[in-house]
């Protein structure tokens, strides 16, 4: 889980960047990125002992997710970055560009640039440092499996939030996925202003919605 990490501190890199998103598929919230660096000596020290078990977010359960999350944000050894797009930017550039973007701010958001990033998925262009895309890189790289944990557990805690201003939506349920009970509340009650329009589930229940209130006002 270092190897892309050891390929970079060979090179001369001291500061390397995982960076992982989420929250490109739901219909309602911000796509979440971080970035992650870790001290070096910490890492190597500890790898086998706190982080054996880190991966991939989706492969961990909610508890284990909350373990890293607190293992992460409370160490010192390590420097965290997050970048947030909301539904109105994602409508106005699109989700591919929107995960772009907030990838940069996550980025952005540390103390410094890295000296390189290891970015989950596909290339990048236009951040703010150097970057290699490793496909599957939140499952071959502890600084991606670490950011993807950062962002999981950050973007659920907002979506929670979310669902205490609005609990008819059941976001603390789904978290803005597109789930059976999701489309009943969105036909129910329509989008709010966290909804994303130009996703297509969204934007045909809300021309649904529309046509009805001009043949029934008293919808």
């Amino acid at each position: 889980m270092l190897e892309f990490e050891h390929q970079f501190w060979a090179k001369g890199c001291r500061r390397i960047a995982g960076v992982d998103e989420v929250g490109r598929g739901p219909l309602a919230g911000p796509v979440v990125a971080a970035a992650v660096v870790f001290a070096r000596d910490y890492i190597e020290k500890k790898r086998g002992d706190l982080f054996a078990s880190l991966t991939d977010s989706k492969q961990l359960s909610e508890n284990q997710r909350n373990h890293f999350f607190a293992l992460l944000t409370q160490s010192p050894e390590v420097e965290i970055g997050i970048g947030f797009g909301n539904a109105t930017e994602i409508d106005k550039i699109n989700i591919l560009s929107a995960t772009h973007v907030t990838m940069g701010r996550a980025l952005s958001g540390l103390c410094s640039p890295p000296d390189h990033a290891i970015v989950d998925g596909r290339p990048v262009a236009g951040l703010p440092c150097p970057s290699t895309a490793v496909i599957k890189g939140d499952a071959r790289s502890l600084s991606v499996a670490a950011a993807s944990v950062i962002a999981k557990v950050v973007r659920d805690q907002w979506m929670l939030e979310l669902d205490r201003w609005r609990p008819e939506y059941g976001f603390g349920r789904h978290k803005g996925y597109g789930t059976p009970a999701h489309i009943q509340a969105l036909l129910k009650y329509g989008p709010t202003e966290h909804h994303r329009r130009s996703f297509r589930p969204v934007r045909e229940i809300e021309n649904l919605r529309n046509r009805k209130e001009l043949f029934c006002p008293e919808l």
